[in-house]
């Protein structure tokens, strides 16, 4: 019988053993897992997202096969953040990034412990992220894309010397939005342009809003609103219409029928991001890790839409233009 029960305890033994050294095994194989939250679909946000996973796989974090990578698109529904951000949590991601500041909300909503990286966050302080740019402290840091607006203001002087009223249009629901206006249109106001200002509350107000504005103005200026960027081509076509010039922050906007910007690289954000996930990833602490201001900033031109609007673009902006 001591035979039978020695037999029996050398077996428990080896069992255990060899669940332990399997369950050892997954733990040590397991993939870091990356969440990325995007708040919509358009072409910046899109960028923003490709530079993200292309630095993350130039640091060797690779979906599949270094990395899991849970890639959830809200769709600019509120609840959808939310609820993706929860699921995050639930898959016990090491690391979250957030694309456009309300995507990094509903993240930090979610989780006060996950290291939160932010991409493309124009005022994490206003935004009530963090507390200190330089010290974070907490569990989120990132990259912004504040807005050159001066530069901006005195790129469209140079190529409209002649202007005289300039619309700024957003959307209330993007706080954000709403102080690049307001900083807009005091710097007009200090260089002797007159902003006229007009607001939407959803896509279904574009249409009527940029005919009524476009009426009034000379030229329309346009920040880092999402709501604006997933309707832009509407924009672009009332503007067309009026032959006015749009002058968007963002790159992808002038692709898509903008006159000109000088503004961040959408990409270029979107890597600078996914170097700072990669970071974390391999241990630094996110709260120790400054927020990012990208200064290098592109001058890109539509030479098509400036064909089409009759609009003669001066030799000093050819000179400054990227690949010219």
């Amino acid at each position: 019988m001591k035979k039978v029960f020695r037999v029996i305890a050398v077996l428990l033994v080896l069992v255990g053993g060899a669940i332990f050294i399997e369950e050892r095994g997954s733990i040590e194989d397991r993939l870091p897992t990356v969440g990325l939250l995007q708040l919509v679909s358009h072409p910046a946000l899109d960028d923003i997202k490709k530079g993200t996973i292309d630095a993350l796989a130039e640091e060797g974090f690779i979906d599949g096969e270094s990395m899991t990578l849970l890639f959830q698109n809200a769709e600019g529904d509120q609840n959808n953040l939310s609820t993706m951000s929860q699921m995050f949590v639930r898959e016990d991601a090491d690391v979250m990034i957030g694309i456009a500041t309300p995507a990094v909300q509903a993240l930090a909503n979610a989780s006060t412990n996950i290291p939160i990286v932010m991409g493309a966050v124009t005022d994490p302080v206003n935004a009530g992220l963090i507390e200190d740019l330089e010290h974070p402290g907490g569990n989120i840091s990132g990259i912004s894309d504040r807005t050159p607006i001066k530069e901006q203001l005195d790129l469209i002087q140079e190529i409209l010397p002649d202007v005289e009223k300039i619309g700024i249009i957003y959307s209330t629901a993007e706080d954000n939005s709403r102080k690049q206006s307001e900083q807009a249109a005091e710097y007009m106001q200090s260089i002797g342009i007159e902003p006229v200002v007009a607001t939407i509350s959803s896509t279904n107000d574009l249409s009527q809003v940029a005919t009524q504005l476009l009426t009034q103005v000379d030229a329309v200026w346009v920040g880092t609103d999402n709501m604006i960027a997933s309707a832009f081509p509407t924009l672009v076509e009332i503007a067309n219409r009026t032959k006015k010039p749009i002058f968007p922050v963002v790159d992808t906007m002038v692709e898509q029928g903008g006159l000109a910007t000088l503004g961040l690289n959408q990409y270029n954000l979107g890597y600078l991001t996914g170097k700072m996930a990669a970071r974390v990833l391999r241990g630094e602490e996110i709260g120790q890790l400054p927020v990012e201001f990208p200064s290098e900033l592109d001058l890109i031109v539509n030479e098509a839409q400036a064909n089409k609007l009759g609009i003669h673009l001066p030799d000093t902006v050819h000179e400054k233009v990227k690949g010219e």
